[in-house]
């Protein structure tokens, strides 16, 4: 079979397509042909050394898919439409997938609406359940809100009834995050906050801030309100200041860190939180916004823009 692959760590040119041995599927494993796979910024982190990768090389990257199964495998016919969020291997066409992780995909859900959405959406469906339990009329301040998880964020959060402020790096990416339905999109000016804080009711900031850049956790921190939450998930922009347990303690502000693997521990889990995903983009309440397609063979110049942070919205590798 053809799979993307490396045996080097570097630059996108590092990448290459070629033909390795088709995947064995052990027990309660199901081998299933991709038709869509999603792109994510570890897939550049594990291609420059920054993740750990198991085995030897050449390695293949991805996660993230959408495709049918091969020949029947638990509970799943061959023939069966499935995706899955965390399955190594993943740029290939086929991958070797334990049956807990398959989730089935409703006839009318696109192979590429699935491996746009499962890793993002289920993301975004636990920061807003598990790590703050968002209520209508909240007042919510996304960062990133460009991205993949931050789009499907203010639409989740806008969802429930909450008021979504976004940030944003660019004013190329206002539109999108607003389109989304964000009440205000600023920039990542030097008094951002406090500009963002000024637009809540009263000034008085928000009730949560879910801060996937990292370096930004201070500020965070000031632009929630009294008795308010940070979420803290993710770094892209670098690690975080140390806070002091004080500053939460007089501010009574609560910080809560976030990881999906901690929340997706069961084949039931998987299955109910992006049915629920399914069922927002099948009424049209949740668009997934695709930022380009690749033929697995231009794995190249789907790293080059996926790292040059040029595009908006996802990306797919199509075998």
């Amino acid at each position: 079979m053809k799979a993307l692959t490396f045996s080097r760590f570097g630059s996108p040119d590092v990448l290459e397509v070629r033909d390795v041995p088709e995947p064995i599927a052990p027990l309660e494993h199901a081998l299933v042909r991709l038709k869509a796979i999603g792109m994510n910024f570890a897939d550049v982190y594990r291609r420059r050394g920054n993740y750990h990768l198991e085995g030897a090389p050449p390695w293949i990257l991805g996660y993230e898919g959408a495709g049918v199964v091969a020949e029947a495998a638990g509970s799943f016919a061959a023939g069966a439409r499935v995706g899955f969020a965390d399955v190594p291997h993943a740029n290939a066409e086929l991958v070797s997938a334990p049956v807990e992780k398959l989730v089935p995909l409703p006839d009318d859900v696109t192979f590429e609406t699935a491996a746009a959405l499962l890793l993002q959406g289920l993301t975004a469906h636990y920061l807003v359940h598990d790590s703050y339990a968002l209520r209508r009329g909240d007042e919510v301040l996304v960062h990133a809100a460009a991205g993949g998880v931050g789009l499907l964020l203010v639409q989740i959060a806008t969802i429930l009834g909450a008021r979504v402020t976004g940030i944003v790096s660019s004013d190329a990416k206002r539109a999108a995050v607003a389109s989304a339905g964000a009440h205000a999109v600023h920039l990542y000016t030097e008094g951002w906050a406090a500009e963002t804080r000024a637009g809540t009711p009263g000034g008085r900031g928000f009730d949560v801030v879910y801060d996937s850049v990292g370096s930004t956790l201070d500020l965070s921190l000031r632009a929630a309100r009294t008795g308010g939450h940070v979420v803290f998930y993710g770094m892209a922009g670098g690690d975080p200041a140390l806070v002091d347990p004080r500053r939460l303690m007089d501010e009574s502000k609560t910080l809560t860190g976030g990881d999906l693997w901690n929340v997706l521990t069961t084949h039931e889990e998987r299955v109910r939180r992006a049915g629920e995903l399914f069922t927002w983009v099948r009424s049209g309440a949740l668009a997934v916004h695709l930022g380009g397609t690749f033929a697995l063979a231009d794995g190249r110049r789907a790293h080059e823009a996926l790292e040059g942070r040029a595009t908006t919205g996802k990306l797919l590798l199509i075998p």
